[in-house]
């Protein structure tokens, strides 16, 4: 069978399936919810995650463990009236993502604000608990 006949790679039409321009509803599956930038120093974790058309009220951050969870709602609605016709669109999704901060943070003074679409989130260190080292003896 010659390829001559698809003018293009055929196994790359199974790419495109995922690609954005193709298919928005793919790739929104794969891609991650929002970004988010994490960084620390020796006092904090900063997260900073994107969150454009978002409410601040729809926003939800959670602490469970040492997973923090970021999740929102998102809603939107688009009404075009022309002569000879109506079209209504609405579209709704949750979207989140959840990180594995560790054991050494302090979850009671953790800060969350939101400004103009973006989260951003400080996680306050504190000193990990030192174990002490005991030798066991081998029998």
């Amino acid at each position: 069978m010659s390829l001559a006949l698809y003018k293009r790679d055929p196994l790359k039409m199974f790419e495109d399936v995922f690609n954005d321009r193709v298919s928005p509803f793919f790739s929104s599956m794969i891609a991650p919810a929002f970004k988010v930038d994490i960084s620390e120093n020796d006092s904090s974790i900063f997260i900073e995650a994107d969150m454009p058309g978002i409410k601040k009220e729809d926003i939800k951050v959670s602490m469970d463990n040492d997973l923090l969870s970021i999740s929102a709602e998102r809603t939107q609605s688009e009404e075009e009236k022309k002569k000879g016709f109506h079209r209504v669109e609405r579209s709704w999704g949750c979207l989140s993502r959840s990180f594995t901060i560790g054991e050494n943070v302090n979850t009671e003074k953790i800060e969350a604000k939101y400004d103009n679409g973006v989260l951003k989130v400080v996680i306050p260190k504190v000193e990990p608990t030192k174990t002490s080292e005991k030798s066991i003896p081998v029998n």
